[in-house]
């Protein structure tokens, strides 16, 4: 009797060992995927984390670049407006009738040509502020670019 029960269980054990053998590749294989799964997750939120501070940055060197390309500006109209004043007392001076009207532009145009050159040097460092702003949005521009493009990356191999 022992021995027909062995004879009967024998073909149940070696059908369930490929069986079991089976559902042992299938959880390596799903464990494989889970484990794949949290790496890209991990990465996605390592790119998210760069890519909010870079868009930060971006945001301050626009700001900063606003801020240069408005100095700018403000200061080519000052110059030009002090170099209008120049040519206007300039011309009082030359049309000046009344000795008291003649020394007073020729007081004036000194310190109105100081201005000009102040308001120059000003435009000129101004100018060269605003290039190194615009070359630094430039860059992390670029930078925020490529976050962005390795998020898509992500984000496409979280679809599959």
């Amino acid at each position: 009797m022992r021995f027909a029960l062995l004879l009967f269980a024998y073909p149940l054990m070696a059908q369930t060992q490929p069986d079991t053998q089976a559902l042992v590749n299938e959880i390596r294989l799903l464990r494989q995927d889970l484990q794949t799964t949290a790496a890209t997750i991990q990465r996605v939120q390592i790119v998210m984390y760069r890519l909010q501070a870079e868009t930060a940055l971006v945001t301050r060197t626009m700001q900063r670049l606003d801020d240069a390309r408005a100095g700018c500006t403000r200061a080519q109209g000052q110059r030009k407006t002090t170099a209008t004043q120049i040519e206007h007392a300039e011309e009082q001076l030359r049309n000046a009738q009344n000795p008291a009207d003649r020394k007073r532009f020729e007081e004036i145009l000194p310190q109105l040509k100081t201005t000009l050159e102040i308001w120059t040097n000003d435009e000129q460092q101004c100018h060269t502020r605003e290039a190194e702003a615009d070359s630094q949005f430039r860059t992390e521009r670029a930078k925020l670019s490529d976050l962005e493009e390795q998020l898509d990356k992500l984000d496409k191999a979280l679809r599959q």
